[in-house]
């Protein structure tokens, strides 16, 4: 069974590097590069890493790169941009659900959902941070932003969807409190200039959940920050105004 986010991802590339939310590239890197001490030995792992924003821009400044999504499409698009920039980051199809490296990098990022909390089952969510720190070298440092269930809790996302300025629309939201998903129905251009239409199912996390989960799978020091697009800092205290929640943590030793 085809999933909403392969139907979307099948043709959006280029659609979606125009959203407003991929525009702060260059600020989100740079934080990256801060937790990491603008050590450019370290390898790092990009999961769902889609058009290859962040990899690219970290390939720019002389990191080595490895992204791996589950969309042909937006990898194709990866490349090209890739290209275009005169650099090489490596990109794979894989699904981040399931095994993939072992032990082999020095970071990992999972940023503005490319993976983490879409999944259909909270199985393969979990599964997603499982094999993110399977990767990691002991010590290794995650990124990560997800959505912060905080914020439905006090606030209209649909709402916040409206005043968004995305060039996809949203109807039929609910949010549903015993599982703390979402489910809209998706209208977007694609790549073609079709206008499509899909049923969505995304997870939002409590702080002490996600923190919990991350525990589970063998993190350790988890840090919880509010974040928004191109906004990534130790700074910001967690709030319910938050859409969004930065996660750092350490792979366990």
């Amino acid at each position: 069974m085809t999933q909403w986010y392969e139907s979307l991802f099948a043709n959006f590339a280029e659609s979606y590097d125009k959203e407003p939310f991929t525009q702060g590239t260059t600020a989100e890197v740079d934080f990256v590069e801060q937790e990491l001490g603008a050590d450019r030995t370290k390898r790092i792992l990009d999961v769902g890493c889609g058009t290859g924003r962040h990899a690219i821009e970290l390939a720019k400044r002389g990191y080595s790169v490895t992204g791996l999504d589950l969309s042909a499409a937006q990898l194709r698009r990866a490349r090209e941009k890739a290209a275009a920039s005169g650099v090489n980051p490596e990109f794979q199809l894989r699904d981040a659900a399931m095994p993939h490296f072992s032990r082999e990098f020095a970071a990992a990022l999972l940023l503005c959902e490319g993976a983490f909390s879409l999944m259909e089952t909270d199985e393969k969510n979990f599964h997603i941070l499982v094999h993110a720190g399977a990767a990691l070298l002991p010590g290794g440092k995650l990124v990560l932003t997800t959505l912060n269930a905080l914020f439905p809790l006090f606030h209209s996302v649909k709402d916040f969807y409206a005043a968004s300025g995305s060039g996809t629309a949203t109807r039929g939201l609910t949010f549903d409190l015993m599982t703390l998903r979402e489910h809209a129905e998706l209208t977007f251009v694609d790549d073609a200039g079709e206008t499509k239409s899909l049923r969505t199912n995304e997870r939002y996390y409590m702080p002490s959940e996600i923190s919990w989960l991350l525990q589970t799978a063998g993190f350790t020091n988890v840090e919880i920050f509010g974040c928004a697009p191109g906004n990534f800092s130790r700074n910001n205290v967690i709030t319910p105004d938050d859409f969004e929640m930065l996660v750092i943590a350490e792979k366990c030793p």
